[in-house]
């Protein structure tokens, strides 16, 4: 069974992208095992959080918008220095478009993955405790981008799982639970952006709920709500947890 109290994890976000950033951060945030200690929009603002806290406060994960990294060499020589200045960091990458040569680049300077923004969305925080137990992974078009490159890591990387299906959610419980759960939206805006009843509503998502939790043995703090158990369960991996003899040999 997983526990989710288990896992604590301060990760620093590095993006240029004020809209991308603030988005990662708030789907972190719904995620108790992430706690977001930083946000910079820039490597001079990262550094200079890094170089101004206690060693105890550094982050054990950074999430670092490669794209605009300064390019092959600024990005190896970022990633390099994380690795020095931070005991046991873990530096995710992310990117908007699949680029081999920045791939390659993050594996060799010991980056712990890379993923598309667009292919883990709301469940970043998931692809950021997955990726604790693995040397590399990636999302699917960084894998398919990269099948050519030689570099043994990104060859051996490991691939983020699908997202957790819900057979059982029908298309207007699953529309409800978007609205209310992902988007957030109070329950008479999302019945009247659904052309329904606050009633009926109030039904699909009673009834998301159950189902949600019906696929679920996850054990979650007892102080959690019900929308913070949703969000979870609704953004959780097929098989969020791997198993102990798949696991690659780090190093």
């Amino acid at each position: 069974m997983t526990v989710i109290t288990d896992v604590n994890l301060k990760v620093l976000v590095m993006d240029p992208d004020f809209y991308s950033l603030h988005s990662i951060n708030s789907f972190l945030a719904w995620d108790r095992r992430t706690r977001v200690t930083n946000l910079s929009e820039s490597l001079e603002e990262m550094w200079h959080y890094i170089d101004h806290t206690p060693l105890a406060e550094l982050p054990d994960v950074v999430l670092l918008e490669a794209d605009h990294g300064g390019g092959v060499e600024q990005l190896y020589d970022t990633i390099t220095h994380l690795n020095e200045v931070i005991p046991s960091v873990r530096v995710l990458c992310l990117g908007q478009d699949p680029l081999p040569d920045l791939v390659d680049t993050a594996a060799r300077a010991q980056a712990s993955g890379y993923f598309l923004k667009q292919e883990v969305r709301l469940q970043i925080a998931w692809a950021v405790v997955y990726a604790m137990d693995y040397d590399f992974v990636v999302t699917p078009g960084i894998s398919r981008a990269c099948q050519m490159l030689s570099n043994r890591r990104v060859f051996k990387a490991a691939l983020l799982p699908e997202q957790r299906k819900f057979p059982e959610l029908t298309h207007r419980i699953r529309q409800a639970m978007k609205l209310c759960v992902l988007d957030g939206l109070p329950a008479q805006l999302a019945a009247d952006e659904m052309g329904i009843s606050l009633h009926t509503i109030r039904g699909y998502v009673k009834e998301g709920y159950r189902i949600l939790e019906s696929y679920d043995e996850t054990e979650y703090p007892v102080e959690m709500t019900p929308q913070e158990r949703a969000f979870m369960r609704l953004t959780a991996f097929e098989n969020n947890l791997p198993d102990a003899g798949d696991l690659p040999v780090l190093g």
